[in-house]
């Protein structure tokens, strides 16, 4: 969903020809926040984390 809004306000910013510049950034930066939430996930208020819970994943840095 967080990248569906993305690709929206970067449509808005590019393709919508406003006639203000101030509108411009303003999708600029919504664009850029919906980019972070998506990359970042909805955690504990998904539907996964619901049924099977939450997972924790240990990267062990001393393999190589």
């Amino acid at each position: 969903m967080g990248a569906l809004v993305t690709l929206d306000q970067v449509w808005m910013a590019c393709l919508r020809g406003s006639v203000r510049r101030e509108d411009t950034w303003i999708h600029i930066f919504l664009a850029i926040v919906a980019a972070s939430v998506a990359m970042l996930g909805p955690g504990a208020l998904s539907i996964d984390a619901c049924l099977f819970g939450r997972k924790r994943f240990e990267i062990d840095r001393s393999k190589g």
